[in-house]
């Protein structure tokens, strides 16, 4: 069953936090384009305007300007809605390293805030972004939820925290929480900018300039590249499932593993350039390999991903494509 065929009773409030921003504004328009009611939630600060446009044409969308630091705010988008998907965090393992009070401050007390603010309003279930990231230094392929290594950044600390207050959250006080372990997710309206920007819209980008991207390592790194279209799946049918899934954390992805170097030549011959790029050191708390095992998920939320990376990666380069020309 595609997520296209999971229904919520007619009239369902959904409040999805960090809207503006790729998966979250992806989330929103998936919802809307379904017919519900759908709050967002974002400071802006990461999220970006541009991602509204689209989505301001429908009268069942409203967007507050507003910080899930601040616990008042999380409360007024509570109230009343039958789900949350808590999109809202600051991600990049490499930022967290320079900046780990705020990673503490957003990703950490924001999502507590959201959480106990969802407790209070009554949400019926609330389902939470998490990471790969959470293996830390574990070199077991695939990944399997449970065996978890050593943290490799802060970034990673505040994901496998936020799980951890899931899980009382969903035994202390009955608030079915589902986490979603995001493995190096991709797809339509991702960032191509600035020094944090995910690798895949920014090899596009520069490629499509003719320009050398960077590769940190000696690009024979793995990862398990999970189209956005996935990720909207999981998050619906987290909402969707029965009680047995409270408290849990799922590895989301697609099940396939391709190396940096790889998915660089992909790009490169979907976009019909020769480009060499330019190799440099190793990034601090970078996973190494990320290859992700989805039996948990397939069994618990009924995920049956549709999109591999080549399917995904096509559908992404021909929207970067139309968005660059446009430019």
């Amino acid at each position: 069953m595609s997520y296209q065929e999971v229904a919520f009773p007619e009239g369902s409030v959904f409040t999805v936090t960090g809207g503006a921003g790729f998966i979250g504004s992806n989330l929103c328009e998936a919802l809307l384009q379904k017919g519900y009611r759908v709050r967002c939630l974002d400071n802006l600060s990461t999220g970006r305007q541009e991602n509204l446009k689209s989505l301001l044409t429908y009268k069942e969308f409203t967007f507050i300007k507003g910080d899930i630091c601040d616990l008042e705010t999380c409360s007024q988008v509570c109230e009343g809605a039958d789900y949350v998907l808590h999109q809202a965090a600051w991600g990049s393992v490499p930022r967290s390293i320079e900046m780990p009070l705020y990673y503490e401050e957003v990703n950490i007390r924001g999502t507590l805030n959201m959480m106990e603010a969802a407790r209070q309003a009554g949400v019926k279930r609330f389902v939470y972004a998490s990471s790969s990231s959470v293996y830390g230094d574990s070199k077991e392929l695939p990944k399997v939820e449970g065996k978890e290594g050593n943290l490799l950044s802060p970034y990673a600390l505040t994901k496998r925290t936020d799980e951890e207050y899931g899980k009382l959250y969903a035994k202390l006080y009955g608030l079915e929480t589902v986490g979603l372990r995001y493995f190096n997710v991709f797809g339509r309206r991702q960032d191509p900018d600035g020094a944090y920007a995910a690798v895949i819209p920014r090899f596009i980008r520069l490629l499509f300039k003719g320009e050398a991207p960077v590769i940190h390592g000696d690009g024979l790194q793995s990862r398990d590249f999970t189209y956005i279209e996935n990720v909207i799946e999981a998050n619906l049918k987290a909402c969707a499932s029965g009680e047995a899934v409270a408290g849990e954390a799922f590895n989301i992805a697609f099940g396939g593993q391709e190396t940096i170097l790889s998915m660089y030549e992909t790009i490169c011959k979907e976009l019909g350039v020769s480009v060499e790029p330019v190799f440099t050191e190793p990034r601090k708390g970078d996973i190494r390999h990320s290859n992700a095992n989805i039996d948990k998920a397939r069994k618990l939320l009924s995920y049956h991903p549709e999109y591999d990376f080549r399917k995904g990666l096509h559908l992404t380069i021909d929207w970067y494509k139309e968005q660059l020309i446009e430019k």
